[in-house]
């Protein structure tokens, strides 16, 4: 009999890039953004229709958020080690083309602005179509930071927000054109 381990799931095929992509959006602004890569989906497939279903695509945008923040420095075992988490209070999210399982697909997220116990995610899904770039996705995410012992929230520590390199502008680009 194999247990797991508390909150472990099949986590989508997705690993760090070295660098941004060359060819990517224009809405990829962070001059720091952490690139990642998503396999070709075999899950998350909707039962009705050959595409990736929204669900999966949230679970893309949780993953790649976990991600940058262990390149950032704050894994979430070391949340857990300082009795805290980041827990998501909003998110915005526009489906701006289909997702097909067959595709690669290429993440680009950055955090846009730290207040004192909240951070703004952005991440931009793209995949390559007749070599061009083909926005599948925009995600913007609310995240505040909690005290997992009050359950309230809690102020985010100076050095996480300096590793978070934020840009700290008022809305993501994609907004001004959506």
């Amino acid at each position: 009999m194999t247990t797991s381990q508390p909150g472990a799931r099949d986590k989508p095929d997705m690993r760090m890039l070295d660098q941004m992509p060359d060819c990517r959006p224009e809405w990829a602004v962070h001059p720091q953004a952490i690139p990642l890569q998503l396999s070709p989906a075999s899950k998350g497939t909707s039962d009705l229709v050959n595409h990736i279903s929204n669900i999966e695509i949230v679970r893309w945008i949780d993953r790649a958020a976990e991600l940058a923040l262990t390149a950032a420095g704050w894994s979430y075992q070391d949340l857990l080690d300082t009795r805290s988490m980041f827990f998501v209070a909003r998110h915005e999210i526009d489906y701006r083309s289909e997702a097909l399982p067959d595709e690669t697909f290429l993440i680009a997220t950055w955090v846009r602005d730290i207040r004192r116990v909240k951070s703004w995610r952005d991440t931009l899904i793209w995949t390559m179509r007749e070599e061009t770039p083909e926005v599948v996705c925009t995600a913007s995410t609310l995240w505040v930071h909690v005290d997992l012992d009050t359950r309230k929230p809690t102020r985010i520590p100076d050095e996480m927000s300096t590793a978070l390199l934020p840009l700290q502008d008022e809305d993501s680009p994609w907004r001004a054109r959506a």
